[in-house]
């Protein structure tokens, strides 16, 4: 074990070891589950330049392309989620199992972490629990208001639970829970907004409406959206940038014609966020972990849309203390049809509610979580050594 400096103040980025602290990550899955474990593992690298960090994952999921891409090495396990309904994948399942804790025995063995921190997804789950049998202490970062299985089956383990909404503590040990916010990467910011509007070719005109369906896309946004067009774009005379998902874009092209929109920016993906967010006065999106993160901290007014196809709900419970605050208006799925256009004109014309909301939004952010569990972090490791 390493030995670690007493007294880290909340402030202090310096070397805070003697020698390099070495820190296991495991996450995988999902952007919402791997961005959150780099921006830790970047946290712990600006308190200690030379700290040995270690990520585990799986090859066919996005983390083999995300962690080595932010300069972190990792390792594989053989392992994937088992499927509620009956098939073929799940008879793979126990042999999956007991090849990934081989595998977990085989890293933690060879690597010696002084701890290992778990951000979720089944990756997380044979490393944490083959960790906790070998007495390495175990952080959770749950970014859900309803924590994910594979956190939920670890909590006995963990030392500390860091969560990022009230809600998820009735799930979890209450006596381990910090609520820390969820770690964003970087410093997240908007750019100036005449800049922003400019990157759009917008200008102060009109309102700027923001769709995000993440990466993926999310089918019922560009249905509404597809269905509302003429409504928002031409009745109402709002500018729109609408990012559609790389799946859905082709055929979306191909049936709107751009010269009929001249104030619609559709889009696969969009590059250049902070314009993105700089520009829009409201922005309409799901409501996954990360995304209600960014608009905390951004102060960004918005109407959640959350997917109704995810476990536990989660997304309208991510939702819920956000709107509980004033900072977002809720529009379940079901309801698009009868409220999308009235709820979204009557809001982004209201200066006035726009503002309360963004300053609600800003009341609920955590920017510095990332530094928080970082710091946490070397705590645990210092005790566990005197």
């Amino acid at each position: 074990m390493t030995t670690v400096q007493k007294n880290i103040s909340s402030t202090d980025t310096r070397s805070v070891a003697a020698e390099p602290i070495r820190v296991l990550l495991a996450a995988g899955g999902t952007g919402g589950h791997v961005y959150p474990a780099i921006a830790i593992a970047d946290a712990v690298r600006m308190i200690q330049q030379q700290a040995d960090i270690l990520f585990v994952g799986t090859r066919d999921r996005m983390e083999w392309q995300a962690v080595p891409k932010s300069g972190y090495d990792i390792k594989s396990v053989w392992i994937s989620g088992f499927h509620r309904r009956l098939t073929p994948q799940n008879l793979l399942f126990p042999f999956k199992l007991l090849t990934s804790i081989i595998q977990s025995y085989s890293i933690i063995r060879s690597f010696k972490p002084d701890i290992m921190v778990a951000c979720g997804g089944f990756a997380a789950g044979p490393v944490g629990w083959v960790a906790a049998k070998l007495g390495v202490p175990i952080v959770l970062q749950e970014q859900n208001s309803y924590p994910g299985v594979t956190n939920r089956l670890l909590a006995k383990h963990a030392v500390t639970i860091f969560t990022a909404f009230e809600g998820a503590k009735q799930y979890l040990p209450a006596d381990k829970i910090k609520l820390s916010g969820n770690p964003v990467r970087g410093e997240l910011t908007t750019s100036d907004r005449q800049d922003a509007l400019t990157s759009f070719d917008f200008d102060e005109s009109a309102p700027v409406l923001l769709i995000l369906g993440g990466s993926g896309g999310a089918l019922a946004l560009n249905n509404i959206m597809k269905e509302k067009l003429d409504e928002l774009h031409d009745g109402a005379g709002l500018q729109i940038i609408w990012q559609c998902g790389k799946r859905y874009f082709s055929d979306l092209k191909k049936e709107i014609d751009s010269d009929d929109y001249p104030n619609l920016r559709l889009m696969e993906y969009i590059d250049d966020m902070p314009a993105a967010y700089g520009a829009a006065d409201l922005v309409v999106t799901r409501a996954g972990a990360g995304t209600c993160s960014e608009l905390m901290i951004l102060g960004q007014p918005a109407i959640l849309v959350p997917s109704p196809n995810v476990a536990g709900d989660h997304q309208a419970k991510n939702a819920a203390s956000m709107v509980e605050a004033g900072a977002a208006v809720l529009l379940p799925e079901i309801e698009l049809e009868k409220r999308f256009t009235t709820e979204v004109t009557a809001l982004i014309n209201d200066s006035g509610q726009l503002k309360k909301m963004s300053d609600a939004m800003i009341s609920l952010a955590k920017p510095h979580a990332a530094n928080t569990i970082a710091e946490e972090i070397f705590n645990i490791v210092q005790k566990q050594e005197v």
